[in-house]
């Protein structure tokens, strides 16, 4: 029996050996698949980045060729630093750095020395690289913009750092990714697959071809093209239109919630910040620290509402039976609301509710307001059901659209105002600002535009969006559901008639265009800032908000003008001439308008935060 035993074992053994070997060369090639194993070499073949259209098919984005030089310290041999370095025109502490650098991430892996080379740099190093082992090249696609605009849009790409490298195994030291817009939240739509392919190496360490001819390798898989909903002849419009002025300009597509534009200012050409200076200019555009370029006002400014907020009050004072189309309050240039408290307005005489949205009337809605809260039996009750029917409209809240950057505004609650009056005593006239826009209420230029859109549909919305369309798939179904407000619909109907009669009668008369009936309503806001620790007031900002036409609403829009004076000096006519230019090709009729809104702006203005000069306040309605 122990004859037979010890042979039985060695047979077996054997067996299991040949067996395992068997199994990890032929059937479990995952071992080959690992970027670190010595006898293999792994090379990545980067797809080009899925194209980006504007809502008419125009090509916005495409790609271009672009050549890095990666190194893999473990294998390099005998390289002539100085002939290097002369030939990429580098010095050698940037050798040394970029060196340094790639040992940390891994002797073995290829990583980054020197990205974006331009095409007679690239042939100049294609020339020579037999000569500099363990150096190679990798071919890459950098963005080639074909339109100079909606930079807060697309957002950029850029490398991939150390984290990302940790948290997401697809990416690899050298990989590109989208950043802000619309090239990070699609970046798994647009960056396709990488291609890969497995390279033998002998004992030497020299590679010897594919291995196993290549049935593991794969090809790249270019990323899907998208279709924003922007107008890019409109983004474009948009920002010449805000030439030396800050703020920010929303157009909406009421029936969709699509995003037609989206305008902030001052911007940049997208272009900087492709290649080897696009952190040179990054940094540069960082600094401003005036005009922000990389602040995306639309989405990111948060702005007492002024005027337009108007539309509100009466919308939720219709519907709390507190008034109706013929409630009557005087106006005696203002109303006083207390013992001592006086609330400026222009006007003057009886008004309801068309005079008091055309005339923008302080007193008529400093009444509606009151009497809303003071239904209840006490404020607290009044406050949360104002408060209520607000954030129906999505105020108070972050919207849902797919662009990364955005704020929530502030709409208060009686939570809100227990936190600052927490032995009571505050009742509706001690808040009765935010009945005219000011106050504690803060509203972003997109939530105002979605306000306007959401009346255009005479009480719901759909949230806002910049995609329209990705090739061989769905769009995510959150953009075309509908969002309902707590307003009843035959209650818009008299306050759309106000909003139109503010062309025809009221402070946006000389703003009306030929053939186009639009509803609309201005807006001057307090604006307000700390100079040397000294809270001081600037310049009024110019708001405007409309829709058109009136009947069949094509379009929702909302410019924000910092420091503008009033609602009808520069918003105003920018909102009429970007409603023109989109529903008509251009401004036919406003020619001379136009032309002075792109050649003027408010530098001047601007700069009286240092010069000391005066700002003007409480100039419009």
């Amino acid at each position: 029996m122990r004859k037979i035993l010890l042979p039985v074992l060695i047979v077996a053994g054997t067996l299991l050996i040949i067996g395992r070997l068997f199994y990890l060369q032929i059937v479990d090639d995952s071992w080959i698949k690992k970027s670190d194993n010595n006898a293999y070499k792994v090379k990545y073949d980067y797809p080009e980045r899925g194209y980006i259209y504007d809502r008419n098919g125009k090509l916005m984005v495409a790609n271009q060729p672009s050549y890095d030089i990666m190194v893999t310290p473990g294998e390099m041999k005998d390289i002539d630093t100085l002939d290097l370095c002369r030939l990429l025109k580098i010095d050698t502490t940037y050798f040394n750095y970029r060196l340094k650098k790639a040992r940390v991430y891994s002797p073995r892996l290829p990583s980054v020395f020197l990205p974006s080379l331009s095409k007679k740099e690239f042939a100049a190093f294609q020339e020579r690289i037999r000569r500099f082992k363990g150096f190679d090249i990798v071919k890459r696609s950098l963005r080639d913009y074909q339109v100079h605009a909606a930079s807060n849009i697309f957002g950029y790409i850029a490398q991939v750092n150390d984290n990302i490298i940790k948290g997401d195994p697809y990416y690899k030291s050298g990989d590109l990714i989208g950043k802000q817009g619309v090239e990070q939240m699609y970046e798994e739509v647009l960056r396709g697959t990488k291609g890969v392919k497995y390279i033998q190496k002998d004992r030497f360490n020299r590679e010897i071809g594919s291995f196993k001819e290549g049935i593991y390798d794969t090809v790249p898989v270019q990323g899907q093209d998208i279709t924003l909903s922007i107008d890019a002849a409109l983004q474009e419009y948009g920002e010449k239109l805000m030439f030396e002025k800050r703020g920010g300009i929303v157009a909406i597509e009421p029936k969709t919630g699509e995003i037609l534009a989206l305008v902030t200012a001052p911007t940049y050409d997208p272009a900087i910040l492709v290649g080897r200076d696009r952190s040179k200019n990054y940094q540069l555009l960082e600094r401003d620290s005036l005009g922000l370029p990389l602040f995306d006002r639309g989405l990111l400014a948060e702005y007492p509402p002024g005027s337009p907020f108007k539309i509100l009050t009466g919308l939720i004072g219709l519907q709390e039976e507190v008034i109706d189309e013929n409630t009557t309050f005087m106006c005696h240039h203002g109303f006083s609301y207390g013992r001592g408290a006086f609330m400026k307005c222009h006007g003057s005489g009886p008004h309801q509710l068309n005079n008091g949205i055309y005339n923008s009337c302080n007193a008529y809605f400093g009444n509606t307001f009151k009497l809303t809260i003071d239904k209840y039996t006490k404020p607290e009750y009044g406050v949360d059901a104002w408060s209520s029917h607000l954030k129906s409209f999505g105020l108070g809240n972050f919207l849902g659209y797919d662009l990364p950057p955005g704020r929530k505004g502030l709409v208060p609650d009686a939570k809100y105002y227990k936190h600052f009056y927490p032995n009571g005593g505050w009742r509706s006239s001690t808040i009765i600002s935010n009945s005219i826009g000011q106050g504690e209420i803060k509203m972003t230029p997109i939530q105002l535009a979605n306000m306007m859109a959401t009346v255009a549909n005479k009480g719901y919305y759909y949230t806002p969006h910049v995609i329209k369309k990705i090739k061989g798939l769905d769009i995510d179904k959150k953009f075309t559901t509908r969002h309902y407000t707590t307003i009843a619909k035959q209650y818009f109907d008299p306050v759309i008639q106000g909003l139109f009669d503010v062309y025809n009668h009221g402070t946006a008369y000389h703003l009306k265009v030929e053939g186009i009936d639009i509803c609309g309503k201005t807006g001057t806001a307090e604006n307000f800032t700390k100079i040397n620790g000294v809270r001081t007031q600037l310049t009024d900002h110019s708001i405007f908000v409309a829709f058109a036409p009136k009947d069949d609403p094509k379009i929702a829009i909302a410019v924000f003008v910092e420091n503008g004076y009033w609602g009808a000096r520069w918003a105003g006519p920018i909102a009429s001439l970007m409603i023109e230019k989109y529903l008509k090709g251009e401004a036919l009729t406003q020619k001379a308008r136009e032309e002075w809104i792109m050649t003027h702006g408010l530098k001047e203005e601007y700069a009286k935060v240092t010069s000391g000069q005066p700002f003007l306040i409480n100039q419009g309605r």
